[in-house]
């Protein structure tokens, strides 16, 4: 008998766009694992078959439609167990295709947007895949040396970057008594609803508590090792900052949305820190099970360097805010 591991099950999944930005959703069918959950449609590669072959045929099989490799991109990997049997469930997202899906195996079908989708509802592999459709690619951090009496014009930066289309930002403001740091996000709060953007307190799950709507928490490492469950509700989003696999498996562990992955380059602020580099970051995040953020010397124009190395996104301070240089 060998003692080789099994590989995990390589399982694709289309995600299916459509022009009001909502996804198909199927329901697994009575008798079957999971049965009355929702997915992602899709299903496991043959043997000998290639990733986005066996995603065209599903789709096929699935839903009597034509989806072409080419106008798909790669979304998410999963790396996921349910009992002794693992599986990476592989995302892609496609905006078009030929012909109009319907369910040829018995399945339910339903158009939801990604926003409305209560991830409870979900296949537990698939909430990833929820996760990284309804997350940005750009991660603003605020500067930790802003001072309290530049709250009026971090405000107006603040205003300003929502209406240019960022949608998480992070308020690091170490330096700042924690009810002026409420403060100002409570004055933000309208826009940041409005903009269906997210303002995330640095380590204060209190503070997102209490202000509700439009806020969330990125946790510390010290306060993602003490927590045994997700602080905040689905739907304020939780953040947490990491540096190695296991603080990535217990970001996955307590429920948060996504995490920040850091050093992949090196930094003026941190200049005794050693790099992950592209290579190190990719195989971390490959692994993660949630989106994950590239953060640490990382700009914005290296967004498809990232996604090309399975970030979700990029993440950083100065070189986000266009003013400051």
């Amino acid at each position: 008998m060998s003692d080789r591991a099994e590989p995990p099950m390589h399982v694709m999944a289309g995600v299916l766009r459509d022009a009001q930005g909502r996804v198909l959703l199927a329901q697994r069918p009575p008798g079957k694992h999971l049965a009355g959950m929702w997915e992602f449609p899709g299903g496991k590669l043959e043997p000998g078959e290639l990733p986005q072959h066996a995603l065209m045929r599903e789709l096929h099989e699935e839903l009597g439609i034509q989806v072409d490799p080419a106008d798909g991109a790669p979304l998410i990997r999963v790396p996921w167990r349910y009992g002794e049997r693992g599986l990476l469930l592989d995302a892609w997202q496609f905006t078009h295709w030929q012909g109009v899906p319907v369910s040829l195996e018995g399945q339910a079908l339903q158009w939801m947007l990604p926003t409305a989708v209560d991830p409870a509802e979900l296949a537990p592999a698939d909430r990833p895949i929820l996760q990284a459709l309804c997350l940005p690619s750009i991660y603003a951090i605020t500067p930790a040396d802003v001072a309290p009496d530049q709250r009026e014009s971090w405000r107006a930066r603040i205003e300003l970057a929502l209406a240019q289309g960022v949608r998480l930002i992070q308020l690091r403001l170490p330096h700042w008594p924690l009810p002026q740091v409420r403060a100002l996000a409570m004055s933000l709060q309208a826009s940041v609803v409005r903009h269906g953007a997210h303002l995330l307190l640095n380590g204060d799950i209190d503070g997102a508590r209490e202000l509700g709507a439009g806020m969330g928490v990125h946790l510390r490492s010290a306060q993602l090792e003490a927590l045994q469950a997700r602080p905040l509700p689905w739907g304020q989003r939780v953040s947490c900052s990491c540096h190695t696999a296991a603080e990535l498996a217990r970001a996955l562990a307590i429920g948060a949305d996504f995490a920040t992955l850091s050093p992949v380059a090196a930094t003026a602020s941190h200049p005794d820190g050693t790099p992950l580099g592209w290579a190190a970051f990719q195989q971390l995040a490959d692994a993660a099970s949630l989106p994950v953020y590239a953060l640490g010397g990382v700009a914005p124009a290296q967004l498809a360097l990232a996604r090309a190395h399975a970030a979700q996104g990029v993440a950083g301070i100065r070189a986000f805010w266009p003013d400051l240089g």
